[in-house]
């Protein structure tokens, strides 16, 4: 296992030094932040950002992520260019020595939440989602929380008006013609392709969500049996479906899990929920079966603390402030060294 932990380059407010000093720490999750989805980015930028990452001490394998542009996921005919180029950013990333890529496939919007600082009885706040509140929005004029600066009120309805005539076949049908075209330039530079689930895993506003859970995994690995072919296990994104038993989904795919994204969740109803702190017994989800299972089956793949909570005072990015996220990384730490000390 290698602990890794987010970093939005330059412009983060958590220096890189501050991710350095926290114990075990190999490497940061990262991207080139600048360059319009669907363009190739540049080997310049790439270097950049490792030269930072070497200097600091910390290692760029993983890259989170090389966004896939909307007329990829829509079938459109520019959509063979568009792969061309995103095939082009993975030969230009194994060149920087990157060795696995996170990237998601959902309609137009990445996650979802109703509140980005909900605040718990120990002052504590954290993102949430709220199912009502959600249905309450006009989804002719969404303001979104995280959102409002994504897309123009009429960009955003465009994208949602040509998304009306694609179903969750034609989706994975398209996800599929995707992978078939980037898998040759993922055999030449051994990076692994590591998709992240829905979030949450059910449709919203009539998008169709396609990665939501075990069957979506069969389905794609008998459709794309590349062993680049791999997924992101997030454990917020997949625990937010009931129907999900991650500890047995850990197991079964630890082979396929190149990146695990480890947070906790609070289930406040059948689909609401907020973040909490990492440790198991903060939420409904069992983390240490989770890292248990992972362990079990011997997985040597990158993980990092997902969302944290805002803490002692500090008014981070929604999810991604330093100090619950290092808390959740010393815990996770000592989840693995404890399993993996008892199995000896």
């Amino acid at each position: 296992m290698k602990m890794t932990f987010r970093w939005y380059g330059e412009k983060d407010s958590i220096p890189l030094q501050y991710i350095r000093q926290i114990p075990n720490m190999s490497g940061v999750v990262t991207a080139v932040y600048d360059t319009p989805v669907g363009e190739v980015w540049e080997p310049e930028k790439i270097s950049r950002l490792k030269y930072l990452c070497d200097q600091a001490g910390l290692e760029m394998e993983v890259i989170e992520s090389v966004p896939v542009h909307e007329d990829i996921k829509l079938g459109k005919p520019s959509r063979d260019r568009l792969i061309a180029n995103y095939a082009q950013t993975i030969r230009n990333l194994g060149k920087a020595g990157v060795k696995c890529i996170c990237y998601n496939f959902m309609p137009v919007f990445d996650w979802l939440r109703t509140d980005l600082k909900t605040p718990a009885s120990d002052g504590s706040n954290s993102l949430s989602y709220n199912h009502e509140t959600l249905l309450k929005l006009d989804p002719k004029n969404l303001h979104l929380p995280g959102w409002d600066e994504s897309y123009t009120t009429d960009e955003l309805n465009g994208l949602l008006a040509e998304y009306k005539n694609v179903s969750h076949e034609q989706l994975f049908e398209n996800l599929v013609y995707f992978l078939n075209g980037i898998m040759p330039a993922c055999d030449e530079t051994g990076i692994d392709m590591a998709i992240h689930p829905d979030d949450p895993p059910w449709d919203m506003f009539g998008l169709p969500r396609i990665i939501t859970g075990e069957e979506s995994y069969e389905k794609l690995f008998a459709a794309v049996p590349n062993k680049h072919n791999g997924i992101t296990f997030c454990t917020g994104s997949l625990g937010a479906g009931r129907w999900n038993d991650l500890p047995e989904m850990a197991a079964k795919y630890a082979k396929r899990i190149y990146f695990a994204h480890i947070r906790q969740l609070k289930y406040c109803g059948e689909t609401d929920f907020t973040e909490a702190g990492h440790l198991t017994g903060a939420g409904n989800l069992d983390i240490y079966g989770i890292v248990k299972a992972l362990v079990e089956i011997g997985f040597e793949g990158y993980v990092r603390p997902d969302h944290g909570r805002n803490i002692w005072g500090e008014d981070g990015k929604p999810g991604y402030g330093l100090y619950d996220r290092a808390l959740g990384a010393a815990y996770l730490n000592g989840l693995f060294e404890a399993i993996e000390k008892d199995r000896r």
